[in-house]
């Protein structure tokens, strides 16, 4: 792969930690008993990643490798809180997915322009001020901040075009992309010649254009790597029609039939839904064949399997422009892409409740709870997700909180407290 491209990248990134809450007292001339002022903990930077459409490929990512957010500030005397983290923003080439390196699965697909947050920072902790009671005027303790989201993902881009130039090397994508755009990719008689995607703009007329991707590297076996098989075969995935290029001339000695079966098998291999992508059958080199028989055996073959055939020849511009007034008409009666849908749920930690929690009532009413296993489980909900407040409110209900806390006699309506959490409790 030349150094100019890269599609695929595995980097760590980190959300800033929340800073830490400040034990503090008023201390001022002639105000006697100024009680507790520690300021809370700033809040951890998020890590939001965005699309940047002069971005092209992932070269960013090939030396940088980590990725972290700031830290937020502790917080201070005079009721003072710490300056939140600086959020960090990560730049991706449009059709960029998000992956989860260890399961594969998918965190999100960056095609639209939504700034998406990757990783949350952690909350900032209570300074002393939170804590004093009437009978427990001096705290002399504060809550440390929370840490960071951290993940490690695989960026990997899937080029976003319309239509895809598929076939085996050396039959004459590159030539055809030339031909119907202003790209220029290197043009070559030997296999490989093109190295790495390229993409052009087909244009009709005015408001009647689609991208166009020559995708390289498909051989047999390119379905298990061989070579630019697994590099390049993810690019099709978003092609809403497929231009399958086959040589009919015979020049090197293939049969166009036995050419096309075998590109189609490695697409099914990759994906059974690209198997079943709308499919132009393309004989290209047309005007160098000895004779007909290659094109008339390949015609004969996408019409018994119901796909239209066009004979072209791209070197010598004979059928191109009549090849792409159809591509853009079957373009018009297909739906738009879809976005890839996220796969990817984070797996909630294991917690081990068997320690049991202490509760304490302050003199205001409220119900304390406290214990090592909560502070830990704490950590790791997103309190602002539906579905973490519901897995961290059942974790409670099997750890036999609420049973103690009924046994106790808490009422509907009273004040819980867990550590920077307040709620009122209902049965």
């Amino acid at each position: 792969m030349p150094a100019a491209w890269l599609d695929q990248a595995k980097i760590t990134v980190q959300a800033g930690n929340g800073g830490n809450g400040a034990v503090a007292f008023h201390r001022e001339k002639y105000v006697p008993a100024g009680g507790p002022d520690g300021g809370d903990g700033g809040r951890g930077g998020d890590v939001i990643v965005v699309v940047d459409d002069h971005m092209t490929t992932l070269m960013d990512f090939r030396y940088k490798r980590k990725y972290v957010a700031g830290n937020g500030m502790d917080g201070s005397g005079k009721r003072c809180s710490g300056k939140d983290g600086q959020s960090l923003t990560i730049k991706v080439p449009r059709g960029t997915v998000i992956r989860h390196a260890e399961s594969g699965e998918i965190i999100r697909d960056m095609a639209d322009d939504a700034p998406f947050v990757l990783c949350r920072g952690g909350n900032g902790g209570w300074g002393n001020q939170h804590f004093a009671t009437p009978t427990r005027q001096a705290p002399r303790f504060a809550k440390a901040g929370l840490p960071g989201e951290s993940l490690e993902v695989i960026l990997e881009l899937k080029l976003l075009a319309d239509v895809g130039l598929v076939g085996f090397p050396n039959v004459g994508k590159s030539t055809l992309l030339s031909v119907v755009t202003r790209a220029q990719p290197k043009i070559a008689n030997y296999h490989f010649t093109t190295l790495s995607p390229n993409l052009g703009v087909v244009s009709l007329g005015e408001g009647n254009s689609f991208v166009l991707a020559d995708i390289p590297g498909i051989i047999e076996g390119a379905a298990q790597g061989a070579g630019l098989g697994h590099d390049f075969l993810r690019h099709i995935d978003r092609c809403r029609l497929l231009l399958h290029v086959v040589d009919v001339s015979g020049s090197e000695g293939r049969d166009p039939v036995a050419d096309f079966e075998a590109i189609t098998a490695e697409l099914r291999e990759w994906s059974e839904d690209l198997a079943q992508r709308p499919t132009v059958v393309v004989g290209n080199k047309a005007d160098i064949a000895p004779d007909p028989s290659g094109s008339d055996a390949l015609r004969s073959h996408a019409e018994r399997l119901g796909l239209p055939y066009f004979e072209i020849s791209a070197a010598a511009h004979r059928g191109v422009q009549e090849l792409m007034a159809y591509a853009a008409q079957r373009l018009s009666e297909l739906p738009p892409p879809k976005p890839f849908q996220a796969t990817y749920v984070p797996k909630p930690p294991a917690v081990d409740t068997s320690q049991p929690l202490d509760i304490s009532r302050s003199d205001d009413g409220t119900w304390i709870v406290e214990g090592e296993w909560l502070r830990r489980l704490m950590m790791n909900v997103n309190f602002g997700d539906f579905e973490s407040r519901n897995w961290f409110d059942r974790i409670l209900r099997q750890s036999g909180l609420f049973d103690r806390l009924e046994a106790m006699g808490i009422q509907d309506g009273d004040t819980v407290s867990l550590y920077n959490l307040e709620f009122d409790y209902q049965k």
